[in-house]
């Protein structure tokens, strides 16, 4: 394991394959108590021909947990340092998974040069988020609170988690972690955040990069989910590959969108 030291605090990095090959750096949505697992699935297709990074933010994994500034640009640079300080160079290919769209379009726009792709995974745009209103938050936020109590005493019995390519120390690893994680203060933090920080990334403006989106069947998201998908992917001209499956898509079509990203990968990389 690889930590490295930002604001006074421990961050973990995850990094595996040639150093040579292209970066693929894994983002993952609100709540993944533990992305170094939760991705295993999909990046274990990947690292034989691909540089493969997970970065775990403040409260997520094996990172401290962190109240850090939430902001969409603080969340960016704390990501930025923490990969320099692990030794890794851009330009990389973000792959972002649902609430972690608004980071790697948000990079795109302030850092053009360390991006040279995105590839969603069921990614969240801002248009996802832009007509919620506080009342909504506030409700999101009350049941993140129920469900850390729940979990405090034992009594949490479901959450998103996943075994799939898990050997039975890294499942006992994510019990862990899940034990400690759940809907801690940080998650709390990002879920205030988000409608400021979905403004901004509208604010932004249009990004200039090759993108894939992958999208689920949207029966696990927000309402609009896969029209606003749509109409993001129109607008910046991306690949989509609509995926019947729930929200954590790599979960269920790890087979078929770790093909589909080498192919894309391939492609963007001669040009």
């Amino acid at each position: 394991m690889k930590y490295v030291e930002i604001d006074n605090h421990k961050m973990h990095v995850f990094a595996a394959g040639d150093e040579s090959k292209a970066r693929l750096v894994l983002m993952s949505g609100s709540g993944t108590v533990a992305p170094v697992y939760d991705f295993k699935i999909l990046y274990e297709k990947l690292v034989r021909n691909f540089r493969i990074i997970v970065t775990e933010k403040f409260g997520y994994g094996y990172s401290d947990l962190y109240e850090c500034p939430c902001d969409i640009d603080s969340v960016i640079a704390f990501q930025r340092e923490a990969l320099e300080k692990a030794g890794e160079k851009g330009p990389y290919i973000l792959l972002p998974h649902s609430m972690s769209g608004l980071e790697a379009i948000r990079w795109k726009q302030k850092y053009p040069d360390e991006v040279k792709a995105i590839i969603g995974l069921d990614m969240a745009i801002p248009g996802v988020y832009l007509n919620w209103k506080q009342k909504e938050i506030g409700q999101r936020i009350r049941l993140m609170k129920r469900l850390r109590k729940l979990n405090k005493h034992g009594l949490l019995f479901w959450y998103p988690l996943s075994k799939r390519g898990l050997n039975r120390d890294e499942i006992k690893q994510q019990k862990i972690l899940l034990k400690r994680n759940v809907m801690n203060p940080c998650y709390e933090n990002e879920a205030e955040a988000i409608l400021e920080n979905a403004k901004i990334v509208d604010k932004g403006g249009r990004i200039e990069c090759p993108i894939l989106m992958f999208i689920s069947d949207g029966k696990q998201v927000s309402s609009g989910w896969i029209n606003h998908e749509r109409e993001f992917a129109a607008l910046m001209n991306a690949k989509t590959v609509y995926l019947n499956c729930g929200h954590y898509i790599h979960y269920y079509e790890s087979e078929r969108i770790s093909q589909e990203i080498e192919l894309f990968v391939n492609q963007i990389m001669k040009l």
